[in-house]
């Protein structure tokens, strides 16, 4: 049976939730997700849409610019962060590790937390078959294993494509996070046919990808940053709030955009009370401490 939409997160406006409580007093908690992701030259055929733009293959301008981020921006977005003391949470084509085992090395020096992002970011998962779906979930959780010995902890599908059953498959391949649903600025559960998944907020506004689709630059984007962390910040004082600041090294990793990043951070880690978290320590902290919140938002008390 497939689960709706409607059943999937069972609707509670923000106001009426228990309150939720950071640890340390924290009214906001901030991840920082870069998107290390791996395109390929010579993508494999799609039923839904080409990967890149411009055929016929190979599109040089498409992969080269993204091949950019991952020689130069990424090295960008490290010194910034290192600098912010700033445990990134990746949102990863999990072969990029493959690929480019530097990147893999440095992303470990750092203990930065990962979401798997799919295999490659030009393999997407709608109109697979649930077999399929399910393979292509547990290659990525088996490489990740493979790699570190650890738990892949949160998924974001690829290129944010998705099916009617990804969160069932996600919770039943042990996966306790879930970013595929931007609809919020608290964790919340989720419904699956077993097991539990909730979902961190990720964000699709907070996001550089705003730079190619709206012509937007990097001085409106830090500002949009400031402007959202203010008044999530101040919402955050009756209950907490997560802030996801969503980047891509090829975009912000540029170098006429990385000091508004840089300068954006310093704002919001100039506020005492905003916790620097990953994802998975997000989700343990939710998982932890928000069995109310859980329990009220799945239909307990939603109706109230």
């Amino acid at each position: 049976m497939t689960i709706t939409h409607a059943d999937r997160a069972p609707y509670s406006p923000i106001p009426i939730r228990p309150k939720l409580e950071l640890p340390n007093g924290a009214r906001v908690a901030l991840w920082v997700v870069p998107n290390i992701e791996h395109y390929e030259y010579l993508p494999l055929p799609s039923a839904v849409r080409d990967p890149w733009p411009r055929t016929p293959h190979p599109d040089i301008i498409g992969y080269a610019s993204k091949d950019y981020g991952n020689r130069v921006g990424v090295w960008r977005l490290f010194e910034v962060l290192d600098k912010h003391q700033i445990r990134a949470t990746v949102s990863l084509s999990l072969a990029n590790f493959v690929h480019f085992p530097e990147i893999f090395k440095s992303c470990e020096e750092r203990s930065w937390s990962i979401m798997s992002h799919g295999m490659y970011n030009t393999r997407y998962h709608w109109k697979l078959t649930e077999d399929q779906e399910r393979q292509a979930i547990k290659d990525c959780v088996d490489l990740y294993g493979e790699l570190t010995g650890r738990m892949l902890p949160g998924w974001f599908s690829p290129a944010a494509s998705n099916t009617l059953i990804t969160p069932d498959l996600v919770a039943e391949a042990g996966i306790k996070y879930y970013c595929d649903w931007y609809h919020d600025d608290q964790p919340l559960p989720m419904k699956v046919r077993s097991g539990r998944l909730i979902t961190i907020p990720y964000t699709m506004d907070i996001n550089d990808s705003i730079i190619y689709k709206q012509q937007f630059e990097g001085a409106e984007f830090a500002q949009m940053i400031r402007d959202g962390f203010d008044t999530l910040y101040a919402e955050g004082e009756t209950s907490a709030r997560v802030m996801c600041i969503a980047l891509h090294p090829y975009m912000m990793g540029q170098p006429h955009r990385i000091k508004h990043l840089d300068n954006a951070l310093d704002y919001v880690l100039s506020h005492e009370r905003v916790w620097a978290a990953t994802g998975e320590e997000i989700a343990d902290w939710y998982l932890e401490n928000g069995r109310e919140h859980m329990a009220f938002t799945l239909g307990a008390g939603a109706d109230a």
